[in-house]
């Protein structure tokens, strides 16, 4: 432990030797002056980082604060060198007047501690202790005026230094001192006005310079005043902290007046920025620079960050340049969106937009103010996005959806979604699109034979749009809704018509002939379709011609699969309810009884032949239908042979054995039959024919050759189903019979005869059925047992609504009747229907207001 004095103040140095780590060690003085004492700390000097090459200018640590390092390199680069940096804590913390407080309080306690200990020592009559008491060195009576005239020299001289950027001869701790004493001796106010004196003298002698470039401009001009800022700013950093003690003693006590800094800005505003037509030259020339980096040119990015922090430091940002900024901004891309909207693709517009809209944020990013990138980008995107979404809309978005551009319309939601309505717009132009497309698909009946395929295919498509372009779950829920919407509307313009390709799409699907789709396509499929199914408001329509399909295929044995058949009907009776499969489930259990009844049939049919009774039976398998389950089918009588006729009359007896009170009617229409024929030696086949085929084929074996008259009246069959029966055995590709003469035609002498020289050679041939087109009185039947059934629904609907109800008024009887149907249906047909049941004693009106109906039980 080391005791030293300097002049008037006693310091003690406290060291430790003791430390073995590498750490360099620091020393701590303690100055006491008066009943304060203060500590200051002596760093060693300070390792320096190499500088790069291009300076680190201050304008950028205008706002900021300055490291430790970079002090301690600024006073060492000012201030000789050598000389240990005596950094004081009043540099960094300012003088501590809570701390003086507490030490002084804590002396006053020991001090009344000795006092009491020596007040029991001589109660007691014991010696006391004298008091010793350690005071400063008493303040020599230093003339005042001589104080100040050597005082401001000195720092007047290491000012003028440091703003020449000379090397300052006196050290900062004599610097600091001597403001120390000037304050003391309450000359602080003269020295604070000598400084801004000092000052603004100083800067103004650059303004002559300044207004000789500022009449030119450009770039060298904003140089200039960039570089006059950073010497400005370092400058002001460093007498600043020479005049540190000022800052926080004088402006402590003085509110009025505004720090050592504070008031550099303001003069430096005033004196160089304000001065003439400095600030609009500075503004315009910042503003052609951002003009010419839109335009595509290269800019010093550096430069306009550092001018524009010097505008945000000197707070002249947002009056004299933000305004600009963004009226410039509104007029640049209102100019360029309007030229570019006519002249460029959707997709190059779009990228455009994208483009700029990142460049102006990167522009925030690298030099200008936070605050400024709401108001720009609202700028920007309403000149490029909402003043043109509309028409972007209308004529790109379909392109887009046609071509699948799926990143491209992701693209257009990301830009839309930045303004107020985007969304909403391309919502209603997804849906436009939709409507339009699936509208002149449906209309077109050259399309009908891949209608339900284009439907799914398109369907699919959208639903890539939905999933992956419309960003959140919320916005994909809007267009899935959208999407269902327009399906809505446009797959029920062309009535019942979608409703029967649907169901005959599906009986393709489902024959026995499309068996290259496995069991997990084909579910798929399914399930396609049933979304279309989903949007059909006339369901009972596909009902009537699904039922019919299905028909065929079980009758016919033309199903691919039992297990898809009740897969299919599952996903029905999961969209429509149980209710609506009720009949088509029966049509399963009518077939599967039927089998049932086979077997019996067969046993009973070896019973028989065993007793002698039936010899001459031919082998039959019957389909027993439940009527009302099954379509309608005409009663057609024809001839049969005296085999097959005696057979069914034995099923007959065998079912009435089983049954009592049924009847059965015998459907011919769907009957299939295996024959065996001999066309020639040694040329065997099986004939695969339908009933009424057969029964024309076995005339020839009484006779060889017949006129169609003949056949006709032999048989009586009708006309239509004469010639589709004709047609298909002598005109088909493979021809059982010879027709004479050969055409398409069937006339009364027409004579046909067997085809011995038949050329096929398989074993067993399949004679299909002239499949013919169905007529318009078909479909006036299917519509009008549609309709009849829908009667039937509507009255039901009444009924249960009133019955529940017991009154209610006419508007909200038909109210009540849309919601529950599940059909198109208009109010005057509803009102007839009340009309009817009114006649037949369902409902009346109530005597005290027409307009409301009682439901009579």
């Amino acid at each position: 432990m080391q005791s030293t004095t300097h002049g008037d103040t006693g310091v003690e140095v406290k060291s430790n030797s003791q430390s073995t780590d590498n750490v360099t060690p620091r020393a701590t003085f303690v100055l006491q002056k008066g009943a304060q004492k203060r500590s200051l700390s002596v760093f060693p000097p300070i390792q320096t980082v190499p500088l790069q090459s291009k300076r680190s200018k201050m304008s950028d640590l205008s706002d900021e604060v300055m490291s430790d390092e970079e002090s301690a390199e600024m006073y060492r680069n000012v201030f000789s060198e050598g000389e240990p940096e005596y950094m004081f804590e009043q540099l960094i913390d300012g003088p501590n007047v809570e701390h003086f407080d507490n030490e002084k309080e804590c002396d006053d306690t020991n001090e009344n501690m000795v006092d009491s200990r020596a007040a029991r020592q001589i109660s007691r009559g014991l010696p006391t202790v004298k008091k010793l008491t350690i005071k400063n060195f008493r303040r020599k009576n230093d003339d005042v005026a001589d104080l100040m005239a050597t005082g401001w020299l000195t720092l007047e001289a290491s000012i003028n230094a440091i703003q020449t950027k000379q090397h300052v001869a006196t050290n900062l701790e004599q610097l600091y001192k001597v403001v120390a004493s000037l304050c003391e001796n309450k000359m602080a106010r003269t020295t604070y006005d000598k400084l801004l004196d000092n000052i603004r003298k100083w800067i103004g002698r650059f303004r002559n310079e300044l207004n000789e470039k500022c009449a030119a401009g450009g770039v060298e001009f904003m140089k200039a005043i960039e570089n006059l800022w950073s010497d400005y700013c370092e400058q002001m950093i460093l007498i600043r902290n020479v005049f540190l003690y000022l800052d926080r003693t004088f402006i402590l006590e003085n509110i009025d007046e505004s720090p050592i800094w504070e008031s550099s800005l303001v003069i430096f505003r005033e004196e160089i920025i304000l001065h003439g037509s400095v600030l609009k030259k500075l503004v315009g020339g910042i503003l052609d620079r951002i003009a010419e980096e839109r335009a595509g040119n290269q800019v010093d990015r550096y430069l306009l960050r550092a001018l524009l922090r010097m505008l945000r430091t000197l707070d002249l940002y947002k009056q004299a340049f933000e305004d600009d900024f963004l009226s410039s901004t509104t007029v640049h891309y209102t100019h360029e969106s309007m030229t570019l909207v006519r002249s460029l693709e959707t997709v190059d517009f779009l990228l455009h937009v994208e483009r700029r809209i990142k460049e102006e944020n990167e522009r925030v990013d690298l030099y200008l103010d936070e605050g400024t990138r709401t108001p720009l980008l609202t700028r920007a995107e309403k000149c490029l996005i909402s003043d043109h979404m509309q028409e972007v809309v209308d004529n790109g978005l379909s392109l887009l959806l046609n071509d699948n551009r799926v990143s491209d319309v992701s693209r257009l939601y990301s830009l839309l979604s930045r303004v107020d309505g985007g969304v909403a717009l391309l919502k209603t132009g997804f849906s436009s699109y939709i409507k339009k497309v699936g509208k002149s698909m449906i209309m077109d009946p050259q399309r009908d034979p891949t209608m339900v395929e284009d439907l799914m295919a398109f369907k699919d498509k959208l639903d890539v749009f939905v999933e992956t372009c419309f960003g959140s779950s919320d916005d994909k829920m809007k267009f899935a809704q959208a999407e269902k919407d327009a399906f809505d509307y446009f797959i029920n313009t062309r009535g019942n018509k979608p409703a029967e390709l649907i169901a005959k799409y599906m009986d393709a699907r489902l024959r026995s002939a499309n068996k290259e789709a496995s069991d997990e396509q084909l579910d798929q499929l399914m399930n396609k379709v049933i979304t279309l199914f989903r949007f059909i408001q006339g369901k009972d329509v596909f009902e009537v011609f699904y039922k019919k399909d299905l028909a065929k295929r079980l009758l016919l044995g033309r199903s691919a699969s039992v297990d898809a058949e009740k897969i299919m009907l599952s996903k029905l009776r999961q969209e429509c309810g149980a209710g609506f499969t009720q009949k088509l489930e029966g049509m399963f259990r009518d077939m599967e009884l039927s089998k049932d009844l086979g077997v019996a049939f067969r046993n009973y049919i070896q019973h028989e032949s065993s007793l002698g009774r039936y010899d001459d039976c031919v082998e039959c398998s019957v389909n027993v239908l439940t009527m009302g389950q099954w379509p309608a089918y005409d009663n057609i009588q024809v001839t049969l042979p005296h085999h097959l006729s005696s057979s069914l009359q034995l099923y007959e007896k065998f079912y009435d054995s089983r049954h009592t009170g049924r009847k059965l009617q015998w459907q011919p229409r769907l009957g299939q039959c295996v024959l065996k024929a001999n066309f020639r030696r040694g040329c065997q086949k099986e004939l695969k024919v339908s009933l009424f085929q057969a029964i024309v084929l076995l005339l020839f074996n009484d006779q060889p050759s017949w006129t169609a008259a003949d056949i006709m009246m032999a048989t009586k069959l009708e006309q239509k189903e004469f010639i589709r029966t004709m047609v298909s055995l002598s005109v088909a590709k493979v021809r059982v019979l010879l027709k004479t003469p050969m055409n398409k035609e069937i006339k009364d002498d027409d004579v046909f005869t067997v085809n011995t020289d038949i050329k096929e050679m398989r074993f067993r041939i399949r004679i299909s059925e002239v499949q013919m087109k169905e007529t318009e009185e078909e479909y006036k039947a299917v519509e009008e047992e549609v309709n009849q059934d829908r009667q039937y629904q509507i009255d039901a609907a009444i009924v249960r609504v009133m019955k529940t109800r017991k009154k209610l008024n006419h508007q909200l009887l038909i109210s009540e009747l849309f919601a529950q149907l599940r059909f198109p249906v208009r109010a005057t047909d509803l009102k007839k229907r009340i009309g009817s049941l009114m006649e037949r004693d369902y409902l009346r009106r109530c005597d005290e207001d027409p307009n409301l109906y009682q439901y009579v039980a």
